[in-house]
C-alpha cells in the first residue's frame, strides 16, 4: 500500500474497485480534484500504476469480505465498483459492500441483465459508460442543435439547445413552451453569462445556449418544431 497526500484534502473519501479505463479515469479526476481516494485492483500491475493517483493504493480480492474489512473500506463515503469483464466478481463486491454498510456505491455495468441484478442488489447508481457515451454522441450526430443532454430517468431528460433565428426577439412567455410543448426552461446562457431560472419577459437571442427539461417527446417535439 502506497501513501500519499496532498496539500488540500476534502472531508469525503472516495474508493474506486477496478483500476480499467474507467476506474482508472475515475480515480485520475477525483484524486486531481484533492479528494482522498482509495484505488483497489486484483491486478498488482494495476495497482502501481495507479499509486501516483491515489491517496493510497492496494492490492486485492475485492470478493473476499475479510480483505474488504482490513483496507477499512466502511470509513470510505463513496465507492465505484469499475470491476472490468468479471461479472461475477462484480456482482458479489457490491454485495458485500451492501452488507457492510457503503454509505454511495456506483456500479459500472456490462449489460442490461448485469444491470438489473445491481438494481436488485440495491446498487445506488448504475452506469454504462460506453452505452451512455454512444447515446451522446448519436444525439449530436443527428442534431445540430444539441449541444449536450442528461437522462433523469427512461422518459425524461435535460437537454442544452442553441437558439435559432426562429425563437430569437422572443421572451419565454411569448413561446408558451408549457403550454405548446410541455417543457421547460431551466437557464438561459448568452456568451459568458449564465441567466439561471429566467423570468417569463426575458428575451431570447439567436444562439443563447438553452437548458430544457421535459419528456423525450416533447423535447424532440420543441427541437423540430419550436426552434
Amino acid at each position: 500500500m502506497k501513501k500519499r497526500r496532498k496539500k488540500e484534502q476534502k472531508n469525503k473519501q472516495y474508493a474506486v474497485i477496478g483500476l480499467g479505463r474507467f476506474g482508472g479515469s475515475v480515480c485520475k479526476e477525483l484524486y486531481a480534484q484533492g479528494h482522498e481516494v482509495l484505488a483497489i485492483d486484483f491486478d498488482e500491475d494495476k495497482v502501481r500504476e495507479y499509486a501516483a493517483f491515489a491517496t493510497h493504493s492496494v492490492q486485492i480480492d475485492t470478493t473476499d469480505e475479510g480483505a474488504l474489512k482490513n483496507v477499512g473500506i466502511r470509513n470510505f463515503d463513496h465507492v465505484v465498483v469499475a470491476i472490468g469483464d468479471h461479472i461475477q466478481a462484480s456482482i458479489l463486491t457490491t454485495l458485500l459492500l451492501k452488507e457492510l454498510g457503503i454509505e454511495k456505491i456506483w456500479v459500472k455495468a456490462q449489460n442490461t441483465y448485469h444491470q438489473k441484478v445491481l438494481d436488485k442488489l440495491g446498487a445506488d447508481l448504475v452506469v454504462h459508460p460506453e452505452f451512455d457515451m454512444g447515446k451522446r454522441i448519436a444525439q449530436k450526430m443527428t442534431s445540430d442543435k444539441v449541444i449536450d443532454f442528461i437522462d433523469l430517468e427512461d422518459d425524461y431528460s435535460i437537454v442544452e439547445l442553441y437558439a435559432t433565428k426562429k425563437v430569437s426577439g422572443k421572451s419565454l412567455a411569448d413561446l408558451h413552451l408549457r403550454a405548446t410543448y410541455g417543457v421547460t426552461v431551466l437557464a438561459m446562457k448568452n456568451g459568458g453569462k449564465m441567466n439561471i431560472a429566467p423570468r417569463p419577459d426575458d428575451k431570447i437571442k439567436e444562439d443563447d445556449l438553452l437548458i430544457v427539461m421535459g419528456h423525450k417527446d416533447d423535447l424532440a417535439r420543441f427541437e423540430n418544431q419550436g426552434l
